[in-house]
């Protein structure tokens, strides 16, 4: 039952708290709340809601106008119950209501019917009456009355209005089981006039009329149900009918399946069949109001608050002041915190940041820019990482420079984020990384004041005040050590320059040397040249304070910052550190690195290992030192580093649960032992790979540069199978541009077949047929040379897909035949159950729709031999496509939702989107709308996200032949012009002609329901 607390949309939309009515206020924030429970628990994006609100036309501040009415929402429903107040929460991609089962009036009706169901299974009457009843009582008028139905969610209305008709007539049929003739013959005689056509309510009726002994009555309610659907229909009442037509000379003691029987047996066995008298399964709810679990929380990427940050008061009140302000007012804030290398600006970025968090809900973005390095960070490197954490996957990032950053400000666009731009070494870095309107905050930290930032607003970081300075140091070695020799711990304070990073060096150091006197310490920085250099704002004095903690080090932890160093800024895991210098672990190492200061952990990564990383300046400072080791020590630990990533991307593409097509390893290589923690790291591949993406694709470039071209090539073969499982394709184009370079540097005609074979791969993903054809023949040519059939099988089945979509069918036929015969001779059934439903796909195309199905037919069975789940899917969805253009429309949905259920097991959401797409097609051809839009509007943004613009023009006409079929002309149009549009792009010349003959006779067209 519903709780004191309700969301009610089974009549006026409502919701109740503790017995009141929350006031929801104008049209459009009740249809925003509307979208909200139809889809409970689950992200409806912003786009949706657009639609919702303003079909077709919506203003250029709509987002900023759906955060307005969301905020709106929020505080009436917090000013009724207070525990409401976070019911509406702000994600990357939307807005979602979080709401329990028992909240929700559709779902408890839902839950009710399905009680009701088994109630009447175990023959059990009044308990099924009783459920209904209750179901039927949560009605207050139609669906979402008084608001239109033209948003969006007329399908789902209509099904929910379809649930309540099926409800009331097994309400019906119950009290008609239970001798209540009465009151259902009263009841009935008011629907069989609101629904005449519907032959359910005549036959309970007719029923109900003969069971209480009104024989006359009964029969002339059969002769009006005859009538009206002749004069509707044009047609003859159902068997059903007809047969219970004929038991009203049966006595009305007999039942209503006994005189079914008797009607049966009469008729003889030529006659018709009558239905079993079992109570019919109640409807289920489709999925689009079915409860989902709450979502993950807002983005927030912001590094832990320094818990002894001192001083700086004034300058963090009065950021946050000023952030604040501007936030509720709607105004962006940029504010450039710069000082000397090490003064503290981004500690006390990350404090202001952390204090503002409740002002800026929808999430924190931290980014180091590494402005101050050798090697800036480009902006379009910078967005793409954005860009990932506010939900685009790489194969959705626009390629040039000014579409990705006006991506960036359109996902900002009305949002209140804040967002730390760490270590920029220009204003030219930092302008394409700015959002363009909304109450976004910017905290950017630099070495320069960046004045050509138009709009910025200048905060100069200078050194510690002495007090404050003075409190950090007891912060850190302890208030009586520091008490105890004043003038020492002013000496160390004035030798460090009053600069933070200084004084938590030389804090660290007295806190791992408890024996030491403060003036031991006061004394080495006395001596210049034991600190190397003056300390002095600026890089020097970052120089002295590091050199000044590295002196004190272990030799083991010496080495292993020297060579991190020059891995270049990544974060990095512990057994990086042990691998560079040539151990089992570096546990202890990292230990004396860590409270030293120099090495800061980061956080904990989906693996459960910790991530570390050097801040630029230090990690420079170590790059340097390692310099002086020569090129050989440096190289040598570079190497051992590059090797366990490479052993440990083989061994996790090993054990993916999905067998790459294609090679992804040297088999004539040995590859380098595997870390002691390597089973725990790869108990979950997918997040093992996810956790170390970012670090390994740096490894790649690292590799690249070094030299090591055998290692560049070989470690971006391992991460293919990953980058094609989550759709990475911007980490894909990068390592393949240097991994192709490096296997022909050295001459290796496998290493440059793989990386051939891939490439054609991601062409062929991005709809680049030209540049696909390229790579897959090179890579033919390749694999033929040195005699590998299995590799020449992978490229031939890519070149027989090229000429599948090129319409030339024969040719593309050959090349599968081919290809099936060398994977026959190497051994690859794996490859084989590709070809197989390559082939079928082939005959598919030609209409050969036995030949396909002996084919699709053959992979499935091969598939489940070897035990390859993913291929079997591919099949499934293969068997579905075909049983659709036999007109099977439940055979086909059948085999296309098994195939979902298994990609979706399988972790693939790129093939989820195509098998949604499948069966959103399906779905509306069997006139199921709800489930069709639900499916069709996730596959396109799967499409959209891949950059797969082939088939977001084929959905984007699905949704117009959908939206035509709900009597939505103008959002139809504008589905079929975005179609259109993309058709004209890519030249598909016959989509094209057919999509706008369609467009013109849209007038004439019907979608027949299955």
């Amino acid at each position: 039952m519903l709780t004191s607390l309700a969301f009610r949309i089974l009549g006026p939309l409502e919701v109740v708290a503790g017995g009141r009515a929350v006031p929801l206020g104008g049209p459009k924030p009740r249809l925003l709340l509307a979208a909200l429970v139809l889809q409970p628990n689950v992200v409806v994006s912003t786009e949706v809601l657009v639609e919702v609100l303003w079909p077709g036309t919506a203003p250029r501040s709509a987002a900023a106008n759906i955060r307005t009415y969301v905020h709106s929402l929020r505080r009436r429903l917090a000013e009724t119950a207070p525990e409401l107040g976070d019911r509406i929460s702000s994600r990357a991609s939307g807005y979602q209501l979080s709401a329990a089962p028992e909240e929700l009036d559709h779902v408890v009706f839902g839950e009710h019917a399905a009680e009701a169901q088994k109630a009447f299974d175990r023959g059990d009457a009044e308990a099924a009456l009783a459920l209904l009843e209750q179901a039927d009582a949560l009605w207050r008028g139609e669906v979402l009355e008084g608001l239109p139905h033209d948003h969006g969610w007329s399908a789902a209305v209509a099904r929910l209005a379809e649930l309540r008709l099926s409800v009331q007539e097994q309400r019906l049929k119950a009290r008609i089981e239970l001798g209540r003739h009465g009151e259902a013959i009263a009841e009935l005689r008011g629907l069989v006039t609101e629904h005449p056509l519907r032959e359910e309510l005549w036959e309970q009726l007719v029923t109900a009329l003969r069971d209480s002994g009104r024989t006359d009555e009964a029969v002339e309610a059969y002769q009006l149900a005859e009538r009206t659907l002749d004069e509707e229909l044009g047609a003859k009442p159902g068997v059903r009918l007809r047969e219970l037509r004929a038991t009203l000379a049966v006595p009305s003691a007999l039942s209503v399946s006994s005189a079914l029987s008797v009607s049966s047996a009469l008729s003889g066995p030529t006659g018709p069949s009558v239905p079993s008298a079992k109570q019919p399964k109640l409807p289920v709810l489709p999925a689009e109001i079915q409860v989902r679990r709450p979502a993950e929380l807002p983005v927030c990427q912001l590094p832990l608050d320094l818990p002894d940050f001192t001083g700086r008061e004034e300058v963090v009140d009065r950021i946050v002041g000023r952030l604040r302000e501007r936030g509720a007012n709607g105004l962006p804030s940029v504010i450039v915190l710069s000082g000397a290398p090490g003064v503290g600006k981004s500690a006390i970025a990350v404090r202001v940041a952390h204090a503002v968090r409740d002002a800026f809900a929808d999430g924190q973005l931290h980014v180091d820019l590494a402005g101050t390095s050798s090697s800036p960070r480009a902006p379009m490197g910078v967005l793409a990482e954005l860009l990932r954490a506010l939900g685009i996957p790489d194969a959705g990032l626009p390629r040039d420079l000014p579409e990705r950053a006006a991506l960036l400000r359109s996902r900002l666009a009305g949002k209140r984020m804040c967002v730390v731009l760490d270590d920029a070494g220009g204003a030219a870095q930092v302008r394409p990384l700015l959002p363009g309107s909304g109450a976004c905050a910017v905290l950017v930290t630099s070495r320069l004041s960046l004045p050509d930032l138009d709009g910025a607003v200048p905060v100069d970081v200078d050194l510690l005040p002495e007090p404050e300075a003075a409190r950090l140091l007891q912060g850190i070695v302890g208030a009586e050590r520091v008490a105890a020799e004043p003038d020492n711990a002013a000496a160390i304070l004035r030798q460090c320059g009053h600069l933070p990073l200084a004084i938590r060096v030389a804090g660290a150091k007295l806190t791992n040397r408890p024996n030491w006197s403060l003036r031991v310490l006061a004394d080495r920085l006395h001596d210049e040249r034991r600190r190397l250099d003056e300390l002095r704002v600026g890089d020097l004095a970052v120089r002295a304070s590091v050199t000044l903690s590295y002196d004190l080090l272990p030799m083991s932890a010496a080495a292993a910052l020297r060579w991190i160093g020059a891995l270049g800024p990544v974060q990095f895991p512990a057994w990086v550190v042990a691998a560079a210098l040539g151990r089992r672990s570096a546990d202890e190492v990292l230990d004396v690195l860590v409270d030293a200061h120099l090495v800061e952990l980061v956080a904990s990564d989906a693996t459960g290992q910790p991530r570390y990383r050097l801040h630029d300046l230090l990690r420079v400072y170590a790059a340097e030192l390692a310099e002086r080791d020569g090129p050989g020590k440096t190289r040598a630990a570079a190497r051992r580093v590059l090797e366990g990533y490479l052993a440990l991307a083989v061994e996790a593409a090993d054990r993916m649960p999905i067998h790459f097509f294609g090679q992804y390893r040297d088999e004539s290589a040995k590859l380098p032992d595997l870390p002691p923690e390597t089973e725990r790291l790869l108990a979950d591949p997918a997040a093992w790979f996810g956790a170390e993406r970012n670090t390994a694709v740096a490894a790649v470039a690292l590799a690249a540069e070094l030299g090591f071209d055998d290692l560049t090539w070989q470690l971006t073969a391992a991460l293919t199978p990953y980058f094609d499982l989550r759709g990475h394709q911007d980490d894909w184009h990068s390592t393949h541009a240097l991994a192709l370079e490096a296997a022909r540097r050295a001459g290796s005609a496998h290493g440059e077949a793989i990386i051939q074979r891939n490439l054609g791969q991601i062409h062929l993903y991005q709809d680049s047929y030209a540049e696909a054809l390229v790579a897959f023949e090179a890579s033919f040519a390749l694999y033929q040379r040195i005699g590998d059939a299995q590799g020449m099988g992978t490229a031939l089945a890519g070149l027989g897909t090229i000429l599948r979509i090129e319409g030339e069918n024969d040719r593309a036929l050959e090349r599968c035949h081919e290809a099936l015969k060398l994977f026959a001779e190497a051994g690859d059934r794996h490859g084989e159950a590709v070809v197989r439903i390559a082939a079928g796909t082939i005959w598919l195309a030609q209409k050969c729709y036995a030949s396909a199905k002996r084919w699709f037919t053959d992979a499935l069975e091969l598939a489940g031999e070897i035990g390859d789940r993913h291929r079997e899917a591919h099949a499934l969805q293969r068997l579905g496509l075909l049983h659709q253009h036999e007109g099977n429309l439940g055979q086909a949905r059948e085999q296309v939702t098994r195939a979902i259920a298994i990609f979706t097991d399988l972790g693939d959401d790129h093939c989820v989107g195509y098998a949604n797409q499948a069966l959103g097609e399906l779905c509306l051809y069997s006139g199921d709308f709800a489930h069709a839009q639900l499916l069709l509007v996730n596959s396109l943004s799967v499409h959209r996200r891949n950059g797969d613009r082939r088939s977001e023009a084929e959905v984007s006409q699905l949704l117009g032949e959908l939206h035509s079929a709900l009597s939505q002309p103008e959002r139809s149009r504008v589905y079929s012009e975005r179609a259109l549009a993309i058709w004209r792009e890519l030249s598909a010349r016959p989509q094209e002609s057919a999509l706008r003959n369609r467009m013109q006779g849209a007038a004439e067209h019907r979608i027949v329901s299955a």
